[in-house]
């Protein structure tokens, strides 16, 4: 059903948290660095840095979190906690897609015998939840195991910082030109519907700008689950699983889901 939800909402909830503080932070660094006062804009340039050093920031923080989150977390009250990092999320929910397990104590002999198994003789497992899940991580692979597809998050929260906040003011600023400025020489704010569509073009930069990073860290994070291997063999890293995406569907298959993402 809806177990697990709450690991995307707090995770997208801490996501922003961070990612807004960090940008207005770094702003401020760049301010002082660079002798803008506060009531100058920063040029595009600029704010590319300090969107560039939040999304870097943002990328650790979905990491970071987990470490407090399990600490205080025991395993009954699982259902109450939950983990606001990719790679819990992308484990959760490829979870459903996993092959039920076939119930021994009720398999139907002849049914078997003739190599047909009926939907009584399958065992749908339930599902764990966001800190069983990250517990079973730390077990197998130990703390490193956290750092699962870091390379493509770090990848597209820079970049895709960037291209967000960056787009987000450029469609602003073009709108305010249509303003005539206050009679005290000020500039008019935006309209909701403007400051809507900046909103809007900025979503669609940055899940279209780096949407491939995207597609290869979750390949990454769902490959034990989906394609195990024998004990002891390692898993491909994020450049062998880009370059096997690229040669097995090209561009268009790093690319698969931009569309409905996009649209969202």
């Amino acid at each position: 059903g809806l177990q697990g939800l709450p690991a995307p909402i707090v995770g997208a909830m801490a996501e922003n948290a961070s990612l807004f503080l960090s940008y207005s932070q770094i702003q401020t660094v760049v301010r002082r660095t660079t002798g803008v006062s506060a009531q100058e804009e920063l040029p595009l340039s600029q704010l590319a840095i300090a969107a560039a050093g939040a999304g870097a920031v943002t990328s650790f923080f979905l990491y970071a979190t987990c470490f407090s989150l399990i600490l205080q977390c025991s395993d009954h009250s699982t259902r109450h906690c939950s983990t606001p990092i990719e790679l819990v999320k992308c484990k959760m929910q490829v979870q459903m897609l996993l092959p039920p397990t076939v119930n021994a104590a009720s398999v139907n002999i002849s049914s078997t015998a003739a190599g047909v198994l009926t939907p009584a003789d399958l065992t749908l497992q339930k599902l764990p939840g966001p800190i069983s899940v990250l517990k079973n991580v730390i077990k197998t692979t130990g703390l490193k195991g956290l750092w699962l597809g870091q390379t493509g998050t770090i990848i597209r929260e820079t970049g895709g910082g960037i291209a967000w906040f960056c787009s987000k003011e450029a469609v602003a600023r073009l709108l305010l030109t249509r303003h005539p400025t206050n009679a005290d020489g000020s500039k008019r704010e935006l309209a909701t519907w403007e400051s809507a569509v900046s909103g809007a073009c900025a979503g669609v930069m940055y899940n279209f700008a780096l949407f491939p990073a995207d597609t290869v860290k979750s390949a990454v994070q769902t490959e034990a689950e989906l394609r195990p291997r024998a004990p002891g063999e390692p898993y491909p890293s994020f450049v062998a699983t880009a370059r096997a995406m690229y040669k097995a569907q090209g561009l268009k298959g790093l690319y698969a889901g931009c569309g409905i993402t996009v649209a969202r």
